[in-house]
């Protein structure tokens, strides 16, 4: 039944979209080539000229065939694919322009072998006006190419250039045609960094559409658009499917209030939307929708447009939310009854640039705004449009005219015969702004170059894919932490499993089974294997390689290598022979770990974490402490592992990342769930939980339990403000622990878990008070450590050489076990050397 419905409505959308189609775009300039041919074909309604028919004129230099795919065409194959022309060397075509400014310019690609050639292994470029648009293409798949660019000159010169001495180019089709007036516009989009600015003149951008996403709808194709596209679903990009829930509708948008046009987006963009599915039990109350689209890894500046339109509210003002892009805040607060000027269902599109960053995807979310009534939280997305700029390799590398305190210069290289010419300019531009960022002394981490991500998921038949790690270039340049030496072939892990044998398993997660494992050279280690053809754990992947093949802590898991081969991801650790800390807890039957264990435990998990938050200039947050992260080697040596969520931590010049929310549920810090501003503060909640975890010995969350006992954390706050924690400790250590070290122990997981980040110590604070707390189990009166320098030797749990270490504060004993700073009010305190 439902199945019908859907059907009855895509259809009654199409006939909407059909019956609006008459009042469809004419432009000045309308150039479709049916390339390689001197006949006339149609493709979705549009003729297309063949570039060889007497007196066509477009190819006008170069040395260039056509040819004719002599097998039978697929079923239903669009005619201009059936044949092409080859360019064996440097070949133009040649366009007259009627009316200057922004075009549309588009390459339609069908590989086929015919006469000796095989299209697919052809390798050319493209360039457009001496701008080269398109570097190394390798066309292997039916693919469109589209560009967005002014034109300011009265004629339109392509030139296709073979690369290599037996390299050649093809096409199929050409489109070429002016586009609306209104479809790039110079003012209004937002420069989205860690200050959301304005960029301007825009339409002197060259754009290349990489995605088009008719969100919480259907496909739509060139008979269902203006200025003839193609969208796609966004299903595949969504990280939670269950966090969205469909909306539509069928009344035809009101166009005359909004900044939107038929041309900005169709009617059926506009009539479909993804909201929050605030009935998803899985979820809390307050979440974002996230959409992760993989681009070419950072480096390359892009055009995100989104498209809203309110079909999901009953009146005005009912509505507020918020857009994040990569992480950032990027608008706040957006109320489409004032965007549409006060009418309901009206197309409103917001236009963002932002560089891609090195996770290789840029993500957008939509959540819930402060604004939000709590009756009525909601957020919506209709459409998106991601746009690769061409011509701006990287927004900050290259600074652009925006509306910015900053001095600004605009530099551009333009393509010219001599390669070494262009090289040396591009040398010179390097130094310029190397210099320029160590002049004003800003720490940013490294990114990597631009490159090309491949060809466009644009595609006319099936769905759309994307290369893997293995397809595009290597994480890093390789050097002296480079990630080259820590490739381990495929088969050496296969062999290493017995071919990935479930006897072997010792672990599973959302990314993958972890296999026990030997290698050649008899390290023991821990294989773990991403689901195999999966792309969902891509970024995990990339992410671990990047931060594990930097650093190296005690207390942190090593990452012995990595393999991506054949479509594998698989990430191979030291392997820790007790497994995580959680089975020593509960739930598993082992021998229960006594209260020192537990304490030294804690103890090398937050020096570890603290590791993480100050060993570096920006710091590095975990985002997913929890019991299971947390592994334990042959000794009860605790390691953190899992750092496939991490993020760098905020500049110097910041207090937060703004960023979508990771994590795992009852370890989530509150005030990151709700403002979605990640800090070091967040990892030490989520420590603060695993911390009650260790006492209490029961999950974080558990649903079979009384209701106000599910929760770990908040059940533990409420004994622990009693001050009747005692009563809820593991029955296994039930007079094992002395009172001044539980007191201890207790009052750091309290302030551990305070509402508030700015309210909650430092990770090097929460290490001090468990030294303190073990001392206090294990020896009586405390002595005073010396001053720092008087000793050059460090006591047995001090942190470690090469820690950055809190400062030692003075304290006083009140004879309980509770301390009170007499110099600061900071949360750190000095510890003695008993029990050490």
């Amino acid at each position: 039944m439902e199945a019908k419905h859907n059907t009855l409505h895509f259809l009654s959308l199409t006939l909407i979209s059909l019956l609006h189609f008459s009042a469809s775009f004419t432009p000045s300039d309308n150039y479709l080539l049916n390339c390689g041919s001197s006949s006339n074909v149609s493709l979705f309604n549009r003729v297309f000229v063949g570039d060889s028919a007497s007196g066509s004129g477009f190819v006008s230099r170069g040395r260039s065939i056509s040819v004719t795919n002599n097998k039978t065409p697929p079923p239903n194959s669009p005619s201009p694919y059936n044949t092409a022309r080859v360019f064996t060397s440097a070949s133009s075509y040649s366009f007259s322009i009627k009316k200057i400014g922004t075009h549309l310019v588009r390459f339609h690609f069908s590989p086929f072998s015919a006469q000796g050639f095989d299209l697919g292994a052809a390798n050319f470029t493209i360039s457009v006006n001496l701008l080269v648009i398109l570097t190394h293409a390798h066309v292997n798949e039916t693919v469109i190419r589209e560009y967005i660019m002014k034109i300011d000159t009265n004629v339109l010169e392509i030139v296709f250039s073979p690369l290599g001495n037996s390299g050649f180019g093809y096409v199929n089709a050409i489109e070429v045609f002016t586009a609306p007036g209104d479809l790039i516009v110079d003012n209004g989009a937002k420069l989205v960094s860690a200050n959301v600015d304005e960029y301007r003149n825009l339409s002197s951008q060259v754009l290349e559409t990489i995605y088009r996403i008719n969100v919480g709808g259907s496909n739509l194709t060139p008979f269902n658009d203006t200025l003839w596209r193609f969208w796609v679903p966004d299903v595949e990009y969504l990280a939670l499917e269950s966090a969205a829930k469909r909306a539509s509708t069928t009344d035809v948008p009101n166009y005359q209030s909004g900044c939107a046009s038929r041309e900005i987006a169709p009617e059926n963009v506009y009539m479909t939307a993804q909201e929050m599915n605030n009935n998803n039990s899985t979820v809390g109350e307050r979440f974002n929708i996230t959409w992760k689209f993989p681009v070419a890894l950072g480096g390359a500046a892009h055009l995100v447009r989104l498209h809203f339109c309110d079909i999901v509210s009953k009146s005005l003002n009912l509505l507020y939310f918020d857009v994040y892009i990569n992480g950032y805040a990027a608008y706040r607060d957006v109320d489409l009854s004032v965007m549409a000027t006060n009418e309901l269902a009206t197309p409103v599109y917001i236009d963002f640039v932002v560089d891609s960053d090195d996770s290789g995807l840029i993500e957008v979310s939509v959540g819930p705004s402060d604004l939000s009534s709590p009756m009525r939280i909601n957020a919506i997305l209709n459409g998106a449009e991601i746009m690769r700029m061409v011509n701006v390799s990287n927004l900050h590398a290259q600074n652009v005219s925006t509306v910015s305190k900053k001095k600004n210069i605009w530099i551009w290289v333009a393509p010219v015969a001599g390669g070494g010419f262009v090289v040396l300019c591009l040398a010179m531009v390097s130094v310029l702004l190397a210099l320029k960022r160590k002049k004003k002394k800003k720490k940013k981490l490294k990114t990597r170059p631009s490159e090309s991500v491949g060809w466009t998921p644009l595609r006319v038949y099936g769905g759309s894919s994307h290369s893997r790690m293995s397809e595009r270039t290597a994480l890093a340049s390789p050097g002296a932490n480079g990630y080259y030496c820590l490739r381990i072939p495929f088969a050496e892990l296969q062999a290493a499993t017995s071919n990935f044998d479930k006897k072997l398993i010792v672990g599973s997660g959302g990314f993958g089974m972890v296999y026990k494992a030997v290698l050649r050279d008899n390290t023991k280690v821990a294989v773990k294997r991403g689901v195999p053809g999966s792309r969902q754990g891509l970024p995990e992947f990339q992410t671990e390689i990047t931060v594990l093949s930097q650093i190296r802590h005690q207390h942190l898991v090593s990452l012995v290598g990595y393999c991506e081969e054949q479509s594998e991801m698989i990430l191979v650790y030291e392997y820790m022979e007790k497994g995580p800390l959680k089975k020593h807890l509960y739930g598993s039957g082992l021998p229960p770990l006594s209260w020192k264990q537990r304490l030294e435990i804690c103890i090398g998990s937050a020096r570890g974490l603290h590791y993480l938050h100050t060993g570096f200039a920006q710091g590095i947050i975990h985002r997913d402490i929890k019991s299971t992260n947390i592994l334990l080697d042959n000794n009860y040596v605790p390691k953190v592992a899992d750092f496939g969520l991490s993020r760098s931590g905020p500049c110097l010049d910041e207090t937060h990342v703004s960023t979508g929310v990771k994590g795992s549920f009852g370890y989530l810090d509150p005030e990151y769930f709700r403002r979605q501003q990640l800090t070091d503060k967040s990892d030490v909640y989520s420590f603060g939980v695993v911390l009650f975890e260790v006492l209490c010995a029961r999950p974080a969350v558990d649903p079979l339990v009384e209701r106000e006992q599910v929760n770990l954390g908040e059940w533990a706050m409420q004994w622990q403000k009693k001050g009747m924690l005692e009563k809820i400790i593991d029955p296994h250590l039930v007079g094992h622990i002395k009172p001044k070290s539980l007191k201890k122990f207790g009052e750091t997981a309290e302030k551990c878990l305070a509402e508030y980040g700015a309210d909650r110590p430092t990770i090097g604070d929460v290490l001090w008070n468990l030294e303190y707390a073990l001392q206090l189990q294990e020896s009586g009166p405390r002595q005073e450590l010396p001053e720092a320098g008087e000793s050059n030797e460090l006591p047995t749990n001090s942190i470690a050489p090469g820690d950055p270490s809190p400062s030692i504060r003075r304290l006083e004993d009140d004879g309980t076990g509770s301390s009170e700073i007499n110099t600061s009010q900071v949360f750190s305190q000095l510890m003695n050397n008993d029990g050490r």
